[in-house]
């Protein structure tokens, strides 16, 4: 990806010295090709991205008005239809293609991540290798997955029953700002493998990103139309949601809640990927030698702006204080930077209302009685939006930062005497999105995932096991979400089940109206004969 000034990675080569915060980032000859993909009628105006690192302007695109939103629509409903009679064979081409084409191009991309999401390089790594992970998966099973699958009919032999998956039609999209290329495919690729299209609504933040996957599906072979893109806020979700077929949406579970209420007027389905206060417990046996940087990076990958990430840090007894010891000197060591190259461990959060929001439960703790055993500062040295990483300790059950998702790197310590009782504080919240737990005997640490309220629960590791196995479902319990993304259920959540059943015994005067016929009781008694026969021969 070119920028205004091309460098080495370093952003001051990217901004005019002497107007750093005039000027953007981005040139339009490098923005206005991305920008053409946006469906819009230039009706509405411009939204302007900032650069997270420096607060600098980034990009100008134009708007999607709710007419806009209808059209894209109305397009990607024309395309569905002929895509939909394409072979799975050829589907899954596409997408066997776009898992080579984004680690070919990862350098764009993650460039690009970078200067819209605020993130550090090896955080926007894993998107691209998520994406790969996640392409590769659907091209080798996702014809299984969406394969006819034959099932027992109701009399041996004389019934023939065949289940088919048949595409829902257009899928919306609504994804959001902190995992622009991993989010946007996640829920892309199964739905066009399955015969759909897909309109997407990008956060304006990282809107970019989702017009550099529009282009790079249609290198892949994507046909037209059949995944485009609407630029806005909130009301042209909601336009969204009044159009599509299935709608798939990440963000708040405040906001979840209203998407799901109005999906459910229109009685189309729903996946949603909502909020987590997500616990990881270090039990008494722990290896501190590997807990200790898996932890980190459970707690502050991406400055802590991820679904999964750990913000409680439930730690046994008798190893809390030198699990806290050598945690925290691992904390202070991690390198916050802005270079778009993988010097820094740490990036920025994404904006001044998430440092706002972070500042408030730190403070908000601190004020309460926590005792902030690193961090607890806004690094405006490093950034306008920087927040060191923080680890709480004392953390009383009123303070914000016990309760509400504060999404970002801060993490709060909870002390406990035994198991049952790390279980306990684990499930002590209304989300249940991740959950991780640390121990050297897995056999043990089984039987505790099995009481754990969370849809994954990732043992000896923090998310990434999890999240990067696209063949297990990713979702919530409680107020966490609906529905799950990857594996079967991912591609499942986008298709319609349809029966066909086929009386074959008609053509030779065998059939359930042939019996019917014969009058009185005898269709009874013969039926209940045959079904005694079933049950004894434990016929399904």
């Amino acid at each position: 990806m070119s920028t205004a000034h091309e460098g080495e990675g370093a952003l001051g080569e990217l901004l005019d010295p002497e107007l750093p915060a005039a000027t953007y980032v981005l040139e339009p000859d490098v923005v206005e090709p991305l920008t053409r993909r946006i469906v819009t009628s230039h009706a509405v105006g411009t939204h302007r991205s900032t650069l997270p690192f420096t607060g600098a302007p980034l990009a100008a695109f134009p708007l999607s008005s709710p007419e806009d939103v209808a059209s894209a629509v109305a397009r990607a409903r024309s395309a569905q239809a002929g895509w939909a009679r394409t072979t799975l064979r050829e589907r899954t081409a596409v997408f066997d293609r776009l898992g080579t084409l984004v680690l070919e191009r990862q350098s764009e991309i993650l460039d690009l991540i970078q200067m819209e999401s605020g993130k550090a390089r090896r955080s926007a790594f894993e998107e691209v290798a998520d994406v790969a992970m996640a392409c590769r998966h659907y091209a080798v099973r996702g014809p299984g997955y969406l394969g006819e699958r034959r099932v027992p009919g109701m009399l041996p032999v004389l019934t023939g029953v065949r289940v088919h998956r048949r595409p829902v039609g257009v899928v919306g999209a609504i994804a959001p700002w902190n995992y622009p290329l991993s989010l946007v495919l996640s829920e892309a690729v199964p739905a066009l493998l399955a015969g759909n299209a897909v309109v997407l609504k990008p956060d304006p933040q990282t809107t970019l990103s989702a017009l550099w996957v529009a282009e790079l599906l249609q290198e892949a072979g994507l046909p037209d139309d059949l995944f485009l893109v609407v630029a806005g806020g909130g009301g042209i979700g909601a336009a969204l949601v009044d159009r599509v077929d299935h709608i798939a949406f990440t963000g708040s579970t405040a906001t979840g809640r209203k998407v799901a209420a109005r999906a459910g007027e229109r009685l189309i389905g729903t996946t949603l990927e909502l909020g987590g206060k997500n616990p990881l417990y270090v039990a008494a046996d722990a290896d501190l030698d590997s807990a200790v940087p898996g932890v980190v990076r459970a707690c502050f990958s991406n400055s802590g702006q991820l679904c999964m990430s750990i913000e409680r840090l439930v730690l046994h007894e008798r190893i809390a204080d030198a699990f806290l010891d050598r945690f925290a000197a691992a904390v202070r060591d991690l390198v916050l930077g802005t270079g778009l190259d993988y010097t820094a461990d740490m990036g920025s959060l994404v904006s001044a209302a998430q440092l706002e929001r972070v500042t408030r439960h730190v403070d908000d703790a601190l004020a309460k009685g926590a005792r902030a055993v690193v961090g607890g500062v806004h690094r405006s040295d490093v950034g306008p939006y920087f927040y060191a990483p923080t680890v709480l300790d004392g953390v009383p059950e009123d303070a914000l930062c016990s309760r509400e998702e504060t999404f970002g790197p801060v993490v709060a310590v909870t002390r406990v005497g035994s198991d049952d009782e790390a279980v306990r504080v684990m499930n002590d919240t209304e989300f249940g999105l991740n959950a991780s737990i640390w121990s050297t005997d897995v056999a043990r640490a089984r039987r505790l995932a099995a009481r754990v309220q969370s849809g994954t629960v990732v043992i000896n590791d923090g998310y990434a096991s999890a999240w990067g196995s696209a063949g297990a479902p990713m979702g919530g319990f409680k107020a966490s979400g609906q529905g799950r993304r990857h594996g079967r259920e991912g591609i499942e959540a986008v298709t319609e089940v349809q029966t066909v059943a086929v009386q074959r015994g008609a053509r030779f005067g065998a059939s359930l109206d042939t019996l019917y016929a014969l009058g009185g009781e005898t269709p009874s008694r013969v039926l209940s004969v045959a079904l005694g026969m079933m049950r004894r021969l434990r016929l399904p």
